[in-house]
């Protein structure tokens, strides 16, 4: 391309080819331009141009990314991701107002010559930079505005979303409340088995019917979600229906069931006190002795004490059954009938004592005065005996009468005291698993509620087994087998004794934590007066009644059928309880280096004062020895016999029980026994290794040595392997040394 050139020499030159207000002050003109600035602004721009764009890049990616997010299905993901999100918004907002605020400096700077001139005019160039930031500031604004509207809706979903799931875990936890509570509800029997189990039940149906009002709250909540217009209204709205659904139907049924024990604990109050007044009034009859009621004074006296209970009756006595059965018909059970059995029997046996007693009260004694016997009186040898009786004894055959219905009386009293006897086993082992399950539900199962571990100190954590040890073996053994049968196989009564073995560990905790708020708030649920130690007392406590009401029924079963069983029966728990008493005795004893088991059953144990003599030297020890006696604990096993020291009993409760120090061990197969100590009745001697070694022991009493020498000779006659030689030699001893085989020593004639 061919352009002209005109050289010029000077700028006056310059002046007639270009007008003199398009060239700057250097060239002779009056157009304000400073190269530099126009250098600087154009950069600028060009860099702020790059900004604005790079942000709407950026802006439009993180937009891309929030819209393309799936949303979480759980609480803690949904949190997550909505702080990450906000974070990444901050920084996309932070680095658009970096920009605009760049913006706006550099058109603070293009306007500066007409802001400190207002009378100048902007140039072509000024112009159009003036233009270029307005347009990318305008570009940048709508880009943020774009932004805000796209992040608010997105904000609202994942908040949303938020809600939703925090409504969907409460939905799926009140689901589950709901359940358990309908699977508490079948558990609970229909009207209790006493007052205060009524009472109970009342009490936990009152707190699942607070529970229950959980779900109209959160069926509200759902409501409130679904009126803010929530994106999920299809999955909330059948929640919410549901959950009113199971609030009525659970609500409807816990008021009725509440209406239903309100009724039970009247009826149960009504029972109860008749069944103490038939209690009373048997207690009354029993008190009353047969032989003071022979004579006027004595039946005139029992009778108006009769009298006066029957006045007592009041509001006490069930009086129609009828009516009773009319008014509390939804709630009747065999309790009532049982009840009103016992008034029914008491009542019957009040009549009968009452018609005794008025023939007695009605019969006027004679005043006995020595008269001599009419002649007529006096028969001759030739008269027959029967006849002379009864001509001389009128009063005789009446008076055997009497005594026949006293006694025919007597054997229905006893009778009647015998079943009363059964109802109360039978009373109080229903009270007795009915406070197991107590304790096991309002203590034991709440160590596992987690609204409660705030409550437990740290003893307490993980103690569940030793604090109630096998109690709830204890309470499904009376509950599905003993209580069910009561068929007195004393066998099953041994898990007691692990009861027992357990109680001091269990004593032990509960003063370390008996102070606790976890306690507190269990007694207080229950409306319990004592603590829990007093109930974790109560297996011990029923073990030892057994006996009890075994020796009064036996007492009023004397030459009764079963009274034999009975006896045996007494035996057996009696046999348990000494064993409970051992095993107590034995879990005590320190120093043992072996293993307790090996040595077989415990037999017997008790204390006692204990010399010991050797066969070989050792002469001043056994001098010393003969006067002054050990104090040793002796446990006899099956197969051997312990030596301990009793230590002091120091502590409280189940740690005031003796410890013991182990401090010798008689194999039993290495054993012989004298029967007869020299200089004591009470003495005997326990001897090994060819009398080398002999302990003479000394018992409290003489019956006490009787039963050890007699159960030592059990022990090893039981283990005694004889070998035939034996039988011949028959009383062949050597030094106390059988020389028919069998080895065993024995410091009187061999006992094969």
């Amino acid at each position: 391309m061919k352009v002209p050139m005109i050289m010029l020499s000077s700028v006056t030159e310059l002046h007639s080819y270009i007008d003199r207000t398009q060239l700057t002050t250097e060239l002779g003109g009056t157009q304000e331009y400073c190269h530099e600035k126009w250098i600087s602004h154009r950069t600028a721009i060009e860099g702020f141009a790059l900004m604005v764009k790079r942000t709407a890049q950026i802006l439009q990616s993180f937009g891309t990314e929030l819209a393309e997010t799936e949303l979480p299905n759980d609480i803690q993901a949904t949190s997550n991701l909505l702080g990450t999100h906000i974070n990444k918004k901050s920084k996309m907002k932070e680095d658009l107002l970096v920009a605009l605020g760049q913006g706006s400096r550099l058109l603070e700077s293009i306007n500066e010559p007409v802001v400190r001139d207002p009378d100048h005019n902007m140039n072509q160039d000024e112009l159009e930079n003036l233009a270029t930031v307005q347009r990318l500031l305008s570009q940048l604004n709508e880009t943020e505005r774009a932004f805000d509207e796209f992040w608010e809706r997105h904000k609202t979903k994942l908040e949303q979303c938020l809600l939703l799931r925090h409504f969907e875990h409460n939905y799926r936890e009140v689901r589950c409340l709901l359940d358990q509570v309908a699977e508490r509800l079948t558990a609970f029997s229909e009207v209790g088995i006493s007052p205060a189990h009524a009472d109970h039940i009342f009490r936990e149906l009152s707190s699942h019917e607070e529970r229950v009002c959980v779900t109209q709250a959160l069926a509200r909540e759902g409501d409130e979600l679904i009126q803010n217009t929530h994106y999920a209204e299809d999955s909330i709205q059948p929640k919410c229906i549901e959950l009113r659904a199971v609030n009525e139907e659970l609500s409807t049924y816990l008021r009725a069931k509440k209406d239903h024990l309100l009724r039970a604990i009247e009826l149960h109050h009504s029972l109860e006190r008749a069944a103490k007044w038939c209690d009373d009034g048997i207690y009354l009859l029993a008190s009353q002795p047969v032989d003071k009621c022979q004579s006027h004074d004595g039946a005139e006296s029992a009778l108006q004490e009769i009298e006066r209970y029957l006045d007592t009756a009041g509001q006490n006595k069930l009086t129609d059954p009828s009516a009773i059965c009319r008014d509390f018909e939804t709630v009747l059970n065999l309790e009532f009938r049982k009840v009103f059995q016992k008034q029914v029997s008491m009542q019957e046996m009040f009549e009968k004592r009452r018609v005794s007693l008025k023939k007695l009260a009605a019969k006027h004694t004679r005043p006995v005065q020595p008269v001599a016997p009419r002649p007529e009186a006096i028969k001759s040898p030739l008269s027959s005996p029967g006849e002379s009786l009864h001509t001389t004894c009128p009063e005789v055959l009446p008076l055997q009468s009497n005594r026949s219905a006293s006694m025919s009386e007597e054997d229905e009293n006893l009778a009647i005291l015998r079943k009363h006897v059964m109802n109360e086993l039978l009373e109080t082992e229903r009270a007795y698993v009915e406070e197991l399950l107590c304790v096991l539900q309002g203590y034991a199962s709440e160590m596992d509620n987690p609204a409660m571990a705030s409550l437990m100190p740290i003893p307490l954590q993980n103690k569940k087994d030793v604090l109630f040890g096998n109690m709830p073996e204890i309470y499904h053994f009376h509950k599905r087998t003993f209580l069910r049968e009561l068929n007195w196989n004393m066998l099953y009564l041994q898990i007691y004794e692990k009861y027992c073995q357990n109680k001091p560990r269990s004593e032990s905790l509960w003063r370390q934590c008996s102070d606790c708020s976890f306690f507190q708030e269990c007694q207080k649920k229950l409306e319990h007066k004592l603590g829990l130690d007093s109930y974790l007392l109560k297996p011990v406590q029923r073990i030892t009644k057994y006996q009890l009401l075994l020796k009064e029924l036996l007492k009023y079963s004397k030459g009764c059928e079963g009274s034999e069983d009975l006896q045996e029966a007494l035996t057996s728990i009696l046999g348990i309880l000494k064993a409970v008493n051992d095993s107590m005795h034995l879990i005590a004893i320190t120093g043992y280096d072996g293993n307790m088991g090996d040595l077989g059953r415990l037999l017997m144990q008790g204390s006692f004062s204990v010399w010991t003599e050797h066969k070989k030297g050792h002469a001043k020890v056994k001098d010393l020895a003969r006067f002054k006696p050990m104090q040793r604990h002796l446990f006899l096993h099956e197969k051997a016999l312990l030596f301990c020291k009793r230590r002091e009993e120091n502590g409280e409760g189940y740690e005031k029980a003796p410890s013991y120090s182990f401090k010798q061990s008689l194999n039993m197969s290495a054993v012989g026994i004298t029967e007869n100590a020299k200089g004591d009745n009470k003495k005997f001697e326990v001897w090994c290794n060819s009398r080398e070694e002999v302990y003479i022991v000394q018992a409290p009493t003489s019956e006490v040595k009787t039963t050890w020498v007699k159960e030592i000779r059990k022990v090893l006659t039981t283990q005694l392997e004889t070998p035939l030689e034996c039988y011949a030699l028959y009383i062949t001893w050597n030094n106390g040394v059988c020389l028919g085989g069998c080895k065993r020593r024995f410091r009187q004639k061999c006992i094969m």
